[in-house]
Formats: structure tokens, C-alpha cells, sequence
């Protein structure tokens, strides 16, 4: 018996919130090389270099830089996005005028997760701002660009951008975000989908029974074809959330065609190379701890 549409959200919310906090410890030493070397192409020539650096300067702790608001994004971002997943998805089976609890295809799956996107833009946007501040302070202090000496903490960053632009200040970078996040989704979803029913059609078996392997393999591979197609596009939302801490940042446009006329375009894709390493074991993990826990909420109900 499938759940009240209630309870069936609070599952697809709580699961989707495991799942961030699986990707996050997965994959944050990663993630902050990826902001440091977007910000800042021209002070890290490769992304152990950047490791190495980060190393020498301030320790392993640095590697974490901002990994709290990082987990309140992730949570907030993944619970929000896989319970709207879940919605989106009953609202392309009412548009195709299929059945509730029809299998959708994969390119339905995949549009249903470009549209969840929207609504998690709302909740990732403020905490990734505070996250990318976090993970390029030294660099913004070293480069002059700030004050030397200021704290570099969740709230002191917190505090700094309600000072300076109110609450709505949080949500610099927003419309990048939702640029990001739209196209991004319908990729991930629609690459994880996909890779699951390659296995599936592989081992003669349904979607849900691939196994542990398969399925971390699928949350990779849509992870990666999410950031293989949004990359430059991420890399302009750092630096308009980063760089926002030195005064007011061009909108997204103005800010792309800054960096391409300025700077050529290998600098859209500095830090490529750590995301897309990062990219199999965190989002295998979120999609695993998704699943996984998902299932075992639902199990409940099946009694």
C-alpha cells in the first residue's frame, strides 16, 4: 500500500537529507579545491598543487573549510530537491495523463529533476554563499581584495553579509544557481536513470536490484554529466559569491563575458579535475544513502 502523499514526502525529504549528508563527507576536501581554484585560476596550477598548498598554509582543518555550511546546503539542498523530485514526478504523470505510481520513463525522471531544481535553488543558494566565502577567505585576504585578520567563521560570515546587504544579500548568485541547477538536474537524474537501466537491462533484473556497485556507479555517472555540462556556469557563481565580499558583483552575464574577455575560457574550467574526481564517491554515496534509506522508510509502509 503506497504512503499517505504526507508521509510520502517526509520519506522522500529525510532520505534525500541522508544523502547530503553522505555526499558531503565523501567529497569536501574536493569541493573546496574546486571553489579555491574557480576563484582564484591564476594561484594554483593543478589541483594537487592547490592540495599541497592548502596543506602548508593552514592544515587538514583547511581542506574543511566551511564543511557546516556545507552540510546545512547539502541537507537543505538534497531534502528539499528529492521530496520536490518526488512531487515533479506526480505532476509529469498527471501532464502525460498516466496512473499515480506509473514507472516513468528516464526522460521523464530526468525533467522531473530539472524542475525539483528550482525549489532547491531557494534553499542551497544562502548557504552556499556562506560555504564559498568560508573556502576562499585566505586567498581573498592574500590577494588584498579584503582586509587581512578578519574571522573565518559560519557566523562571522553570517553576520558580514546581513551587515552589508541585509537578508536578501544571501541570495547573491541566485539566478547562476537556478542556470546551474535546471539544466544540471535534468542531466543527473536523466544519467543516473539511465546508467541504472543499462545495469538493469545488463543483468536481467529490475532498477531496484542492481546492487550496491552498480548503483554508486549510476550516482557518479549522473554526478558527472551534471558537471561536465554546468561547469563554467558554477565557476561563475563562485566568483560572483566570493568576490561579492570585496563590494558589489556584475550580474551573471556581465560576469561571464568579464572573465571570457579577461581571461579566455580555460578559467571557467579551473577545477574541473577535483570535482570530477569527487563526483563517483560522493554522489555514489548520496544515491546509495538515498536509496538505501528510502527503502527501509518505506519498507514500513508496506506491511
Amino acid at each position: 500500500m503506497a504512503p499517505h502523499p504526507v508521509t510520502q514526502a517526509i520519506i522522500d525529504l529525510s532520505a534525500g537529507a541522508c544523502g547530503g549528508i553522505a555526499c558531503v563527507f565523501s567529497g569536501q576536501p574536493f569541493d573546496t579545491a574546486k571553489v579555491k581554484m574557480q576563484t582564484f585560476p591564476g594561484l594554483y596550477r593543478s589541483f594537487v598543487h592547490c592540495f599541497v598548498s592548502v596543506y602548508k598554509q593552514v592544515g587538514l582543518r583547511g581542506l574543511y573549510q566551511g564543511t557546516t555550511p556545507a552540510l546545512i546546503a547539502n541537507i537543505a539542498e538534497n531534502a528539499v530537491l528529492f521530496m520536490s523530485y518526488g512531487f515533479c514526478q506526480n505532476v509529469v504523470r498527471f501532464v502525460s495523463g498516466v496512473a499515480r505510481g506509473t514507472e516513468l520513463s528516464d526522460i521523464q525522471k530526468a525533467c522531473s529533476g530539472s524542475v525539483a531544481s528550482i525549489f532547491s535553488s531557494l534553499a542551497l543558494c544562502p548557504t552556499e554563499l556562506v560555504k564559498c566565502r568560508l573556502q576562499a577567505m585566505h586567498e581573498m585576504e592574500a590577494s588584498g581584495k579584503i582586509a587581512s585578520g578578519q574571522k573565518s567563521t559560519v557566523w562571522s560570515v553570517v553576520r558580514n553579509v546581513l551587515r552589508t546587504n541585509g537578508p536578501l544579500g544571501f541570495y547573491q548568485g541566485l539566478t547562476t544557481t537556478i542556470v546551474r541547477e535546471v539544466p544540471g538536474y535534468f542531466c543527473f537524474f536523466g544519467g543516473y536513470e539511465l546508467s541504472r537501466s543499462m545495469f538493469a537491462h545488463h543483468m536481467g533484473r529490475d532498477k531496484e536490484h542492481i546492487g550496491v556497485v552498480p548503483l554508486m556507479f549510476s550516482g557518479g555517472f549522473g554526478g558527472a554529466c551534471l558537471w561536465l555540462v554546468v561547469y563554467p556556469i558554477d565557476c561563475v557563481k563562485s566568483r560572483i559569491q566570493v568576490l561579492s565580499l570585496a563590494g558589489k558583483q556584475e550580474g551573471f552575464l556581465k560576469t561571464l563575458m568579464g572573465i571570457l574577455r579577461n581571461e579566455g575560457v580555460a578559467p571557467l574550467y579551473s577545477g574541473l579535475t577535483p570535482t570530477m574526481i569527487r563526483t563517483f564517491p560522493a554522489n555514489g554515496a548520496l544515491f546509495l544513502a538515498y536509496e538505501v534509506s528510502r527503502k527501509a522508510m518505506m519498507q514500513q509502509f508496506d506491511h
